[in-house]
């Protein structure tokens, strides 16, 4: 009986080896043939090529065991970036991330409001400009830049489905008209798929692992990561738990649902909720309502503490429904909404899991809080380009465009 999904195979053999060692940190040439399956020969010539490309460093010894001791590898960080950017109606965030996934800038900007799309493409370009120039990064060391934008998202077009805040991006094509402003091969993901690309890339689970990202901003996604490789479906749109019916006579969606878990406890709808029990709010944006909402609740009992409380079970039912049917063993709580408010979700979904996952009895699932919550969205923009570009698997790619 199998423990788990079979390893995906890399593009090519480089990717593999880049992979492993991202994922390792530290490791020998020996290490890696056990990792990969590969030949001593293959590795060989592989990571020579990777050292003469000037994305892998030789950088020691191991402590001898009787022999001679190994040399040890790890990547150069700084020998390639790329520019991840969460393009939103609230705001525009932006990182530049380098080849292990570390921030080495990040800028947060004014959102697409109601500008006209091609207004808010030259922004952008405009912005990733001065980005770079102010980390002085090399230009020609970034291999691309990925936009995150709510899903669900089409190959041919962009957002084919949007939330009525952007509804002016609908079908419009996001990656041509940025590849084109910018002049950088560019990706478009949705923002908790990228999430879920960015907590891999960034951070050292092994790829064995079956784990999802909770993603929540405006909206509530998931982001499926197995044996390290994206899980996308028919048309890469994967993981929208926040569109699952969980009141037949529940109100109405913007997806066209009814009593869908983001209607009924998203942070739109813990926002009007609050406001109806008069709850005191700023008023200027969901985001920044959920963010005072979500002090309101860390500050004692009242309706504010009951209101979040009610979201946070009912998100909890969402990564009951996502762990039992892929058989998880983590479950990343992340996006800007989570930011704000982890310790009041964390233990809710903790809780759920541990007296419901289907599981429980075969193995543990662990549930935590992203370090990187509230710029999730960007670092995996960033960690799409890099993965795609550097270590590739057969789901890099979202929706790839060259500029002309």
């Amino acid at each position: 009986m199998s423990s788990g999904p079979a390893p995906v195979t890399h593009a090519t053999s480089s990717a593999a080896v880049l992979d492993v060692i991202r994922g390792a940190g530290i490791i020998s040439r020996v290490d890696l043939t056990r990792a990969t399956g590969l030949t001593g020969a293959t590795i060989s010539t592989v990571v020579r090529r990777l050292i003469d490309n000037g994305l892998v460093l030789e950088t020691g010894r191991a402590e001898s065991t009787g022999g001679k001791p190994a040399v040890l590898l790890s990547l150069d960080p700084d020998a390639r970036y790329a520019v991840g950017v969460h393009l939103d109606h609230a705001g525009i965030t932006y990182v530049l991330a380098n080849l292990g996934g570390a921030i080495v800038g990040r800028w947060r900007r004014p959102g697409a409001g109601t500008d006209a799309p091609d207004v808010v493409v030259a922004r952008i370009a405009a912005e990733v400009t001065t980005l770079v120039a102010q980390t002085g990064v090399d230009p020609d060391r970034i291999v691309g830049l990925g936009v995150v934008s709510p899903g669900p998202l089409t190959g041919s077009a962009g957002m084919s489905l949007t939330p009525p805040v952007m509804q002016a991006w609908t079908d419009f094509p996001v990656p041509e008209a940025l590849g084109a402003a910018t002049g950088m091969p560019v990706m478009l993901e949705n923002d908790a798929t990228a999430a879920a690309v960015g907590e891999y890339w960034a951070t050292s689970h092994e790829a064995s692992a079956c784990f999802a990202t909770l993603y929540m901003g405006t909206g509530i996604g998931a982001g499926i990561m197995a044996n390290g490789d994206i899980f996308r479906g028919a048309s890469g749109n994967t993981g929208e738990i926040g569109h699952i019916c969980v009141d037949i006579d529940g109100p109405a969606c913007w997806c066209g649902g009814q009593g869908c878990i983001e209607a009924l406890a998203g942070p739109a709808a813990s926002v009007a909720a609050a406001r109806d029990a008069g709850v005191d709010l700023p008023g200027i944006g969901t985001a920044e309502d959920f963010a005072a909402l979500t002090r309101a609740a860390l500050a004692g009992p009242g309706p504010a503490a009951d209101i979040v409380a009610r979201s946070a079970r009912y998100v909890a039912l969402a990564a009951q429904a996502l762990a039992n049917i892929l058989d998880l063993d983590r479950v990343v709580l992340t996006g800007p909404s989570f930011a704000y408010a982890a310790s009041l979700y964390v233990p809710a979904v903790r809780a759920q899991l541990d007296r419901a996952f289907f599981s429980r009895s075969s193995h543990p699932i662990d549930v935590v809080i992203s370090a990187h919550a509230a710029e999730a969205a960007a670092v995996g923009g960033a960690a799409l380009v890099l993965q795609s570009e550097l270590a590739p698997r057969a789901s890099s790619a979202r929706v790839p465009s060259r500029a002309r």
